[in-house]
């Protein structure tokens, strides 16, 4: 994407170099990383980051202004994902971007995907920082790996305000099911080195009244606050044992709650007006299929990371979805992501999610959300997932380094 930084970077990139930063990771974590890391971050000019943060923040506003939307997003919250005290908008809010290389030379994004849902607020911070110390010359241009103005210490400080609030970092709780176990430990670890937030299991909590509470350090303590990582689905498919229903009176707040989950998601993409958005149906609204089949994709609304993605169904894959269910289905173009990032490997696609979170300082009248951090998947295989890209180097989790 900058010519100048890639072959620069290319110019001295080794394995030994590469290693490195594996080995920087992994001493840091205490654990082993369950998903690739690619070699090389991705070097993007700042007016290219600055587009991708102005439509992500247009998008965004275009569903929440929207009344319409907001009382039909509403409608498909399942009635167990409801919660009594939940957040007003969301806390935290993702959006997805491949890239595309236009007839005259300039790239733009199109929407991938949008999740009202928490990200590697922690790991992929991590990542940038040891990226930027480890793979950057001194003498080399300025590079920045945070948005909007942002340092580690200010998104290090802003972070702390948004996950821990006013509350004592003991008070707050990062849920999820067998924490242990997930793909997403690193950055669970990264969570309580940096703002003292302890991963807990689903099985960990008890309740006592309006009350949870959790043994850290040899006590029971009460849990004020819920960074919640349990993603629905998987909830539903694993059956875990929750010590509460979602709908209960407790007294606890929630950041990343599963309502928000649902209304902020591919669900969100049919209501979307933009150049930058593909053309997408609900499956239920679509009388006739188009001739041009290869072209399209299905996507159920509400799976995770890729799951149940069908490319060019046929006529027996929407016939063996009831009727009754095709409203939770999406019929999408599919878009050619222009591989843009050079590597020994030839050139690869970069998938860019613009990690958003619910700004504490906003008035009225100013943005709602603040563009923090940048995450950058790299592929060469059909999608972006690690069963898509096996074998292959140069791909994986990468950081994105801005330069003016």
């Amino acid at each position: 994407m900058v010519p100048e930084a890639r072959a620069q970077f290319l110019s001295t990139w080794s394995e030994a170099q590469y290693a490195a930063l594996l080995d920087r990771l992994h001493t840091y974590l205490g654990a082993k990383i369950e998903f690739r890391i690619s070699e090389t971050p991705c070097f993007f000019p700042s007016s290219l980051m600055h587009q991708l943060v102005g439509n992500a923040h247009e998008l965004l506003d275009q569903l929440l202004d929207n009344t319409k939307y907001r009382r039909a997003a509403d409608a498909v919250v399942p009635d167990r994902f409801r919660l009594a005290h939940g957040e007003d908008l969301p806390t935290c809010v993702q959006v997805d971007f491949g890239l595309v290389r236009q007839p005259d030379g300039s790239v733009e994004g199109r929407l991938v995907e949008l999740q009202a849902f928490p990200s590697l607020y922690g790991f992929q911070a991590l990542l940038a920082a040891e990226t930027t110390s480890g793979h950057v010359s001194a003498d080399g241009p300025v590079h920045h790996c945070f948005l909007d103005g942002l340092d580690w210490d200010g998104y290090r400080e802003l972070m702390r305000r948004v996950l821990v609030g006013p509350h004592d970092p003991s008070e707050v709780v990062l849920m999820e099911i067998q924490p242990e176990r997930q793909k997403t430990r690193p950055d669970f670890i990264v969570t309580e080195r940096v703002w003292g937030i302890r991963a807990v299991d689903t099985t960990a909590v008890q309740r006592e009244g309006r009350k949870l509470f959790y043994m850290r350090d040899g006590a029971w303590t009460q849990i004020k606050r819920i960074y919640n990582r349990v993603i629905p689905d998987e909830l539903e498919r694993s059956g875990a044992a929750m010590p509460f229903d979602y709908r209960d009176d407790l007294d606890v707040e929630w950041i990343g709650g599963p309502d928000w989950y649902f209304r902020i998601s591919k669900y969100s993409i049919p209501w979307l007006k933009h150049s930058w958005v593909p053309e997408t149906h609900y499956l239920s609204e679509v009388k006739t299929m188009p001739a041009d089949r290869e072209e399209w994709l299905l996507k159920p609304l509400f799976s995770f990371a890729g799951g149940g993605i069908i490319f060019a169904p046929s006529d027996a894959d929407i016939a063996a979805i009831p009727a009754q269910d095709r409203h939770l289905y999406i019929l999408q173009r599919k878009v050619a992501f222009t591989p843009v990032i050079e590597t020994p490997h030839g050139p690869t696609q970069a998938e860019l999610r613009i990690m958003m979170v619910r700004d504490p300082d906003a008035v009225p009248g100013a943005p709602r959300y603040r563009a923090v951090l940048p995450l950058v998947r790299m592929g060469r295989g059909k999608m972006m997932g690690v069963d898509h890209n096996k074998g292959l180097a140069f791909v994986g989790a990468s950081a994105a380094l801005m330069i003016d």
